[in-house]
């Protein structure tokens, strides 16, 4: 049975995070494995408090999965703070871990930050060289690219920018597109554009964790990251129409009950 590591963060509320990545882990048939980052209290409301764990607590719990179970693919999440950064890509060389996909979590959507600014510099200088995959939506690639996007071609732009800082791929995500969304994946020689369109009024918490755990799956099973990421949109679509709205704040979750089998690439 093919394992993924997701390293990332706990959301209290079952939505995204580490509870996220779990159940699309296995739902798609792959063995999950984690590493906390960070501890959040948070809810359909927000984000209350965030706490994270220790660097030294996050090597370790790296080590004790790679020795031991092995890691034949990672997705990376919440990691908030520069120390926990540093330590992740150090262990991502250090265990020869492949097929790295990083959601790089800088905001909530209520607007709480979740990876601290001096972070955002050693993620852009450390971290994405050691991946296969970046998976940022607008504003994050905004961040990472230091650029403004808004438009479909800024997004090209931005996904130049960050392939240029040693991503193997890069997939900048349209879902905050005034126009219809588009998703932009590069290669340093090619665009893919994959299209979209939205589903009612369901805003599904955890919807970039879900992505990102889906294309991680995938890749350990096997495929192409084109044909990953192809995937993974049909599931985070499915996993939006199978969600439920849970809370006073107006969210929609996923519930794990989406079957990958049902859509296949």
């Amino acid at each position: 049975m093919k394992c993924v590591l997701t390293i990332a963060g706990s959301d209290s509320s079952g939505g995204a995070g580490i509870q996220a990545d779990l159940k699309v882990f296995a739902a798609l048939g792959v063995y999950g494995t984690c590493a906390v980052t960070a501890v959040t209290a948070q809810n359909s409301l927000g984000v209350q408090k965030v706490s994270k764990a220790p660097p030294r607590t996050v090597a370790a719990q790296i080590d004790s999965v790679a020795r031991d179970i092995g890691v034949d693919a990672c997705k990376v999440g919440m990691l908030y703070s520069a120390q926990v950064v540093r330590v992740v890509a150090e262990r991502i060389r250090r265990r020869e871990i492949g097929n790295v996909v990083i959601d790089p979590v800088i905001f909530a959507k209520d607007g709480s930050r979740l990876l601290l600014a001096r972070a955002v510099e050693r993620l852009r200088r450390e971290l994405i060289p050691e991946c296969t995959l970046v998976t940022p939506n607008l504003v994050e690639a905004g961040e990472l690219a230091r650029t403004e996007v808004t438009d479909l071609e800024s997004a090209r732009e931005a996904a130049r920018i960050i392939r240029d800082l040693g991503a193997s791929w890069v997939l900048v995500k349209g879902g905050h597109l005034q126009a219809d969304p588009i998703d932009v994946l590069y290669d340093g020689q090619t665009f893919v554009e994959y299209a979209g369109t939205r589903i009612g009024a369901r805003p599904l918490h955890g919807s970039g964790c879900i992505l990102s755990a889906a294309i991680a799956a995938r890749l350990a099973l096997g495929d192409s990251v084109p044909d990953a990421v192809r995937f993974a949109k049909d599931y985070v679509t499915a996993a939006i129409k199978d969600s439920v709205k849970i809370g006073k704040g107006g969210l929609w979750y996923y519930t794990g009950s989406t079957r990958g089998d049902q859509h296949e690439v």
